[in-house]
């Protein structure tokens, strides 16, 4: 009797947006801006935060360090995704996709505790001004940056080496835009209820603490931030706590939506959009360019551009 137990599968299909064919150029043309403007705004807050000295301070060595994660995260999927919708080869070998799957969620929960790191920093800024620059030393700044990639990196590790290891007979048809953990799980011809309850443990892991601990960490801010006296500062604080939270719960909210429930669902791949394409965009605009800091650089960058030409003049 032939052993139909085992993994015969070799390569994987995306579906990605099959549903959307009716409007793949226009799906293209969103995604491809998509790409450029996110990895474009966040090269830009890289180099701004490099090359302005002012700029040298801990909150903004977490923006760009920030921004690396985010133009990586974009990285890994959207140009997979671009490739699908104009060459229409859906498919994609079993160690690329498994070696997707891999960096894809690694980053996820890297972004998911180096966001809980920038609020901790904005706790001590706020509610500790007097030993922050202490506490807050480059020594302390860098190892504080690393943790989130090596816890990130590691514990996906052992749950990615469990899912290669499931039986995969076919089908081999994945209804999402990329390789992740839920609908690979859901293909495989082995038992794997208890892997997928796993996955699932794994998932409130890494992303409940982290967001219990921001919501603590802003409550405590806000409670700080409603004792000021200025309006102006008050203003201040409270508008970039409202944009910063409000970039968590929306990441924090689909990722757990997505990851901590037991079975995969159609309306994954469009909740995973929400922190794969949609934030990683937005979040220069709201970590930075909304910054008085930074809108004072570029203005003095137009400033120092335009007044030769006028001059000319």
């Amino acid at each position: 009797m032939v052993d139909l137990n085992k993994t015969t599968v070799e390569e994987f299909i995306l579906l990605a947006f099959v549903d959307l064919q009716h409007i793949q150029i226009f799906t293209f043309l969103f995604f491809l801006l998509t790409y450029i403007t996110c990895t474009m705004g966040n090269l830009a807050i890289i180099i701004v935060v490099k090359i302005e000295h002012s700029l040298h301070n801990p909150m903004y060595f977490f923006i760009a360090v920030f921004s690396i994660l985010e133009i990586m995260f974009v990285s890994v999927t959207l140009p997979k995704l671009l490739a699908i919708l104009v060459t229409h080869n859906n498919t994609i070998s079993f160690i690329g996709c498994f070696t997707q799957m891999y960096v894809f969620n690694s980053l996820g929960v890297t972004e998911c505790y180096l966001l809980m790191v920038m609020v901790f920093d904005r706790h001590l800024a706020i509610n500790k001004p007097l030993h922050y620059s202490t506490i807050m030393t480059p020594t302390a700044c860098v190892g504080l940056a690393i943790f989130p990639w090596v816890f990130g990196f590691s514990s996906i590790l052992v749950q990615t080496i469990i899912t290669a290891q499931m039986d995969f007979c076919g089908p081999n048809i994945i209804d999402h835009f990329c390789c992740d953990f839920p609908p690979l799980q859901s293909l495989a011809c082995s038992y794997s209820f208890i892997i997928i309850m796993l996955s699932s443990l794994g998932a409130i892991v890494n992303v409940v603490p982290p967001f219990s601990t921001i919501i603590g960490f802003y409550v405590y801010i806000i409670i700080t931030v409603s004792k000021i006296k200025s309006k102006d500062g008050k203003q201040k604080a409270f508008s970039t706590c409202t944009s910063h939270l409000t970039v968590a719960c929306l990441y924090y909210g689909a990722a757990m939506i997505v990851y901590v429930k037991p079975n995969a669902s159609y309306y994954d791949k469009y909740l995973s959009l929400m922190y794969t394409a949609f934030i990683p965009t937005i979040n220069p605009f709201i970590y930075t360019f909304r910054n008085r800091d930074v809108k004072e650089f570029f203005w003095n960058l137009v400033n120092r551009a335009i007044r030769p030409t006028i001059l000319l003049y």
